[in-house]
């Protein structure tokens, strides 16, 4: 679908959610079932198509994208009778006799704008959200993975009507065209700048925003932590997807007297895992970003890899240690294959390094004391995280995922993703009846002591 058309797709998914075709819980969970045929069928396409945009390997795809999609799917397709039921509320002593419920409606049309780096998680893991909650739903796939996007257009003509769900291909302007359309949701992925543009072209709509931005995930690693199993994690999540991924940690916070065990050893699972071969890593999206990358680097310690190579778009996995709190490198988020460690001689000083930067879309803490553990999770603020782990929280559908502050607004997976695509509507029943006249005037003397009491009982409680 062309530049010219999306906004009139935009209008024919106003008519068909407008005719109730997406209201019915068979339906939708007849094309959620769709879907996964079709993810599944489609498979070794998704894959090829993820390689020829940047080099992944297919083992990647499949775990870090297809899977988390699939489980996706499964979750809304067993919890969705459950998710959709009217829930039960207190209707309140004042509004005596009557009953409550809170009902889930959709929203209506959606519009999702998703990023490059995991191109098919984070195009269908909210596709799959919207669909179950009952809304129509347009996606326009990022233009840096045009293979990608390309496959998620078919996957999408083969699993939806057009009037229900699908994809609009082109850059910029294609989404700066959708911008001026009227939507009931905008939900996007990628940079807090880029989110800025969208959250003003929705305010001229009054469209409510979602935005799962970034930033500077830190890691603290004190002096209990289990060294090696540390490193092995530490660097299997840094380096995943050629560090390209939102809530990679970005820099290290090491407790002095176990920093340069650390080192060593990350140093070694580098060599382990194979990443330190020529072409092991995926490529990086665009030359531009890989001088940007090099030049966060430059008159930094090197302990590993820093080669970089921007023709090629590759870079070898870089372990920046000693690094300055004040280092190009701790001044943005680095989004690829670099890791800053920073020495901390105190717990203390790597809560307060933390606390004085933005609150990051995830925190990492390895450490073997609870006392500790207990400590950092009070007194810092972070989207989500893992403690002796990291990115694994990001593949639950159990766990609700998102930002909070500059890395971004509203939380979606699993049931939290029906939640963020539905109206929760507030209904108050009463009989037709039967009544509590106290309300209604003339309200003399007695009616003001009545309302007295009701408005200082249990005032001592």
């Amino acid at each position: 679908m062309h530049n010219q058309n999306s906004l009139a797709l935009a209008g024919l998914m106003r008519e068909y959610f407008d005719r109730g075709q997406t209201l019915e819980l068979g339906r939708r969970a007849a094309a959620l079932r769709r879907l996964r045929r079709e993810l599944i069928a489609r498979e070794a396409e998704l894959c090829e198509a993820v390689s020829a945009d940047f080099g992944r390997g297919a083992f990647d795809t499949v775990t870090c994208e297809l899977m988390q999609v699939r489980e996706e799917i499964d979750t809304a397709l067993r919890n969705l009778v459950r998710w959709a039921a009217p829930q039960k509320a207190e209707g309140g002593l004042w509004n005596f006799p009557s009953c409550a419920a809170v009902c889930p409606q959709p929203r209506g049309v959606v519009l999702i704008l998703s990023p490059w780096n995991y191109p098919i998680l984070l195009t269908l893991a909210p596709l799959v959200g919207a669909v179950a909650a009952g809304n129509c739903v347009l996606l326009r796939p990022s233009q840096r993975t045009a293979n990608t996007a390309r496959a998620i257009e078919g996957l999408l003509r083969a699993s939806f009507p057009a009037g229900w769900a699908a994809a609009v291909l082109g850059g910029h302007a294609v989404s700066d065209r959708l911008l001026t359309g009227r939507f009931d949701l905008i939900f996007f992925t990628g940079s807090a700048p880029v989110g800025r543009r969208v959250m003003r072209a929705a305010a001229e709509q009054l469209t409510p925003v979602v935005l799962e931005l970034g930033g500077k995930s830190p890691c603290i690693v004190d002096e209990t932590a289990e060294i090696e199993s540390a490193a092995r994690r530490i660097v299997w999540g840094k380096f995943l997807n050629a560090g390209q991924t939102c809530v990679a940690p970005d820099y290290l916070l090491v407790q002095r007297p176990v920093a340069d065990r650390l080192a060593e050893a990350l140093c070694r699972e580098i060599g382990r895992m194979g990443y330190d071969r020529p072409g092991a890593l995926p490529r990086i999206i665009t030359e531009e970003h890989t001088r940007r990358i090099a030049a966060l680097i430059a008159g930094e310690r090197v302990i590993a890899g820093g080669g970089v190579f921007p023709r090629e778009r590759r870079m070898e996995p870089t372990i920046l240690y000693p690094v300055s709190p004040d280092a190009p490198c701790m001044r943005e988020e680095i989004f690829g294959p670099v890791l800053p460690v920073l020495v901390c001689d105190t717990l203390d000083e790597a809560v307060a390094l933390i606390r004085s930067r933005e609150r990051p879309l995830a925190l990492y803490h390895f450490s073997r004391d609870p006392a500790r553990i207990r400590r950092v999770l009070r007194e810092t603020s972070a989207g989500g995280g893992c403690v002796n782990d990291v990115i694994l929280h990001a593949a639950s559908a159990g766990l609700p995922f998102g930002g909070v502050g500059m890395s971004g607004m509203g939380r979606y997976h699993g049931k939290a993703s029906f939640d963020l695509f539905s109206n929760p509507r507030g209904l108050l029943l009463k009989p037709a009846r039967l009544e509590l006249p106290l309300r209604y005037p003339p309200h003399g003397a007695w009616k003001e002591r009545a309302v007295s009491v009701f408005f200082r009982r249990g005032a001592d409680g």
